[in-house]
């Protein structure tokens, strides 16, 4: 295979003579590295080489102009802004969310040429027809978006008109003032000659230079694209190319340049579906080793293209060892680096400050960064202690003199990472280059070469940093500090050390620009990766865009067209990758370009269509369960020995899986900080606040007099209850504000409604919150089981004995009520009725009433009456009915019942199983 690079050298030795007059120009620096090896190659004796530029360094040359970095443009046109607007400027940081945008414009304005008295009045015109114009009374809003459509020129402007007085430009205008020093270069450049090699969507600048240049004999072209896209008339590939043609005068008379016809030519092409995109990369990996096996003379001329660059990593670790030579051109961002996250972290912890400390996630987040342990005598230790004192004093915000309680001999550490002076830019700068300096003697003590690699880069971003802050005095708080500093970090990259112009060459889309390759791999071909789709990052709308013939989605489509199709002209064997699952922001669905590929009639080579997945076997469904020995029946008379509690046995019917787990084995839930309140912290402090309201009342009757003057009490009453069972947690805000009113709100619904209730039928309270405990007598069990748990509230209403059980969680009458004694032990939804019948049943036996009720009361809907417990009762005819006074019968159904549950339990032979759903 020959490539378009070796065809273009070959026509250029034959046609020119190869010296310092000879200007060659391509798209990418890659390009011009591949080609300078080529003109070495085939020198037929030492001699100069041809000058090589890139485009953008032709540009600038033309211009005399210099390129500002990203970084610079926004602080310099901030700079202007803040000149034009004074006091009406907004600060850096909301700038900094809409500069960028302007300035892409600005950029697209001046690349295509664009008048901007023209297009600037063009878009204030448009506003104009907006309804918010014909206001009378326009609120600062609008006035404020009047302002700013109005402001655009005289900003774009002065920002130009300040950028050139310093000899800088930011790409367009660069372009535009090259386009304008075009015609006196060409009269001046002598015996110059310029061969522009591989371009193919040319901005309207580039098109005024490569005319200019053409029209004085200075110039040829050399496009890199197969004829056939050329002469079919709708193919996108050729969209850009066929326009030149038609239009310029100049090469209206020319032929492509000795183009081949190799697009059809025979290929074997691959297109491969797989389940997610790190699948991608592990497939890409398999597939190297098989064509390694198969032919390892394959690597000399083999590329894998990464659609989606963030695929990079995964693929770097998916290479197999049969790849000896491999070359990154991309680098590596060190925004993704373990530096990069832990100074994200670092900046991040002193921005979201808060004023009663640093969020405890956070802070334990950034200890745990693996750099930061390191810096650690014992840093396990550390950790652990740090977060049980976090968990066991429920501290959500952490304030330094709570991290001076941790004894850990690592206090310097603690010093260098947190302090609350670290408010400003320049303290926080200081505090990062101290990090860095400790971290980067800690890793030449560990010998961490790729550590150290990273620390640096970073130790270079901040420098930069510094430079900016000590230049722009408007970078005072710490909020734009962290743009700024998110803004270099995403600019650096680390670079890959290796052979460039050997191996397998990983890469970039655009990266592969003039490149050729016979076996070419490209991953993510799915719509909106390849092509990337509608995206429209700009202030200037799409009808105006068209109008005034700037780039839009069409465009941009045509490009990734010319690329993808472009690889595809000379390779040999492709394969395209593209991810099958759905995705939210990529869509999920195959690339245009695969479409288009299956539906081509190749006269040479073949098309396979496959999807690759992993084979997967379900596991049979088997239902989990634990065989009892004598260590587990031991460990269940200890259990009964201090008493099970009515909630312990519910779980046994509900989940006994849980239970051996909960119970038997101790296994506890592991304890978080509990920075909004959880259920059952919810239910303990409703709990608390009604055993304060109601006890005063123990052993007497409720006087509606009495609890209505208890409502005022309510918000402190609650206060301390939270202060009690919920400490370190504030109540002035978030989820924890709106719990602290919903609870007043229940005890305040509950008392109005108790208070009605005590007016028309006489309460008397004779319990709240009581310690049972009974031993059970159970035959066959020769070892003392106890039932112990409290009682929300005893009382008698009207006479007849209640016992009541507060509830706020969603509760339903039909979970209190029973068809049958059986399903009270066997039926998961009737736990509630079991738990109500334990109590009622431990209650019977210390006091021996003869009958009563049991009950719940529904806090989440106190409009119903009290939850009442149903059971199964007969009536003369033969006719069952729910009855709710429970007797001596109903005890001893449901004594039966429980003994049956032990029974079970405690039973070898019967092994603890899960639930069938």
């Amino acid at each position: 295979m020959q490539t378009f690079l070796e065809e273009t050298v070959a026509q250029i030795r034959e046609q020119y003579t190869v010296d310092e007059h000879l200007v060659l120009v391509v798209p990418s620096k890659r390009a011009g590295l591949f080609l300078l090896q080529l003109f070495a190659k085939t020198a037929p004796k030492p001699g100069f080489a041809p000058a090589i530029y890139t485009i953008e360094e032709f540009v600038s040359v033309l211009s005399g102009i210099r390129y500002a970095t990203n970084t610079q443009l926004i602080f310099e046109l901030f700079e202007v802004y803040r000149g034009l607007r004074g006091k009406e400027a907004e600060s850096f940081h909301e700038f900094s969310k809409w500069g960028g945008t302007l300035l892409q414009d600005f950029n697209e304005i001046d690349r295509y040429l664009i008048s901007q008295e023209k297009i600037f009045s063009y878009l204030s015109a448009i506003q104009e027809t907006d309804h918010w114009y014909l206001r009378p009374d326009k609120t600062p809003m609008i006035r404020a978006y009047i302002e700013f459509w109005n402001s655009l020129e005289p900003l774009y402007n002065a920002f130009s008109e300040h950028l050139l007085n310093m000899n800088l430009g930011y790409q367009g205008l660069v372009y535009r003032k090259a386009s304008e020093a075009v015609e006196q270069y060409a009269l001046d450049s002598g015996k110059t000659h310029h061969v522009f090699i591989g371009f193919n969507a040319l901005n309207t600048a580039e098109q005024v230079i490569m005319k200019t240049l053409l029209s004085h004999d200075k110039a040829d072209i050399f496009w890199d694209i197969d004829p056939v896209f050329i002469q079919d008339k709708v193919h996108d590939a050729g969209y850009f190319i066929r326009s030149y043609f038609k239009k310029w005068k100049s090469l209206s008379a020319k032929h492509l340049k000795d183009s081949v016809e190799s697009y059809e030519s025979h290929k074997e092409i691959r297109i491969i579906g797989v389940p997610k995109s790190v699948s991608q990369a592990k497939y890409v990996g398999s597939l190297l080793n098989r064509l390694a096996s198969e032919n390892t003379s394959f690597q000399k001329s083999a590329a894998v293209v990464l659609g989606d660059e963030n695929l990079l990593n995964p693929l770097l670790n998916s290479i197999p060892p049969s790849i000896s030579k491999v070359n990154i051109t991309m680098g590596l961002p060190l925004s993704q680096s373990p530096a990069g996250s832990l100074f994200n972290e670092f900046i991040a912890l002193y921005v979201n400050w808060k004023g009663q400390g640093w969020y405890h996630r956070d802070l334990l987040s950034l200890l745990s960064h693996p750099y930061i342990k390191r810096l650690f005598k014992k840093p396990d230790e550390t950790l652990d202690r740090l977060g049980s004192m976090v968990r066991d004093q429920n501290w959500v915000y952490i304030r330094p003199s709570h991290l001076k309680e941790v004894k850990s001999g690592d206090e310097q550490i603690f010093s260098l990472l947190f302090s609350e002076g670290f408010a400003t830019p320049s303290k926080l700068l200081k505090a990062s280059s101290d990090l860095i300096k400790a971290l980067i003697d800690r890793f030449k003590l560990d010998g961490d070469a790729i550590g150290l690699q990273y620390l640096t880069k970073m130790e270079s971003v901040f420098n930069e940093t510094e430079a900016y802050v000590n230049k722009y005095e408007f970078i005072a708080d710490l909020r734009s500090f962290q743009s700024l500093f998110r803004e270099l970090m995403t600019r650096e990259t680390i670079d890959f050390y290796g052979q460039p112009l050997e191996g397998i060459q990983v890469m970039g889309m655009l990266e592969s620009r003039n490149l050729d390759f016979e076996t070419v791999i490209i991953t993510s071909v799915n719509e909106g990766i390849l092509p990337s789709g509608k995206t429209h990052s700009s202030f200037i709308p799409f009808d105006v865009k068209k109008e005034f013939r700037m780039p839009t989605y069409k465009e941009k489509d045509a490009v990734y067209t010319y690329h993808f199709y472009r690889l595809l002209q000379r390779a040999k064997n492709i394969y395209l990758l593209y991810n099958t699952e759905p995705d939210v922001l990529e869509g999920g669905e195959p690339s245009r370009f695969i479409s288009q590929l299956l539906t081509e009639k190749r006269k040479a080579g073949n098309i396979r269509h496959i999807i690759a997945s992993p084979s997967l076997t379900l596991p049979e469904p088997v239902q989990e369960s634990i065989r009892k020995d004598h260590s587990v029946l031991e460990t269940l008379k200890e259990r009964a020995s201090i008493g099970f509690s009515p909630s312990a046995l519910a779980t046994y019917i509900r989940d006994p899986i849980l239970f051996y787990k909960k119970y038997v084995l101790g296994i506890k839930e592991p304890e978080e900080v509990e920075e909004n309140i959880a259920a059952n912290t919810f239910g303990t402090i409703l709990h608390a606040s009604l055993e304060h309201l109601y006890t005063p009342f123990v052993g007497s009757v409720i006087d509606p007099e009495k609890l209505n003057l208890l409502i005022p009490q309510i918000p402190q009453i609650t206060r301390n209850a939270f202060r009690d069972h919920y400490p370190n947690v504030s109540l002035e805000s978030g989820k924890n504000l709106i719990a602290y009113q919903v609870i007043q709100k229940y005890l305040e619904n509950y008392l109005k409604m108790a208070i009605e209730e005590s007016k028309k039928h006489r309460i008397e309270i004779l319990a709240v919150e009581q310690n049972v405990q009974i031993s059970l007598d159970i035959p066959g069990l020769p070892f003392p089981v106890y039932l112990k748990g409290i009682i929300d509230r005893v009382d008698k209403k009207d006479g007849m004995l209640r016992i009541l059980d507060y509830k706020t969680g969603n509760t339903k009458k039909s979970e209190v009520e029973i068809g049958e004694w059986g399903e009270i032990i066997t039926d998961p939804d009737k736990t509630k009725a079991f738990q109500m019948m334990s109590y009622a049943y431990m209650f019977h036996s210390l006091n021996s009433s003869e009958s009563f009720k049991a009950g719940i009361i529904p806090f989440r809907s106190l409009e119903k009456e009290v939850f009442l417990f149903g059971y199964p009762g007969t009536v003369g005819n033969g006719t069952s009915r729910k009855e709710n006074v429970i007797n001596t019968q109903a005890l001893d159904a449901f004594k039966e019942q429980l003994h049956q549950l032990l029974y079970s339990l405690f039973d070898l032979q019967i092994p603890f199983e899960a639930k069938v759903e």
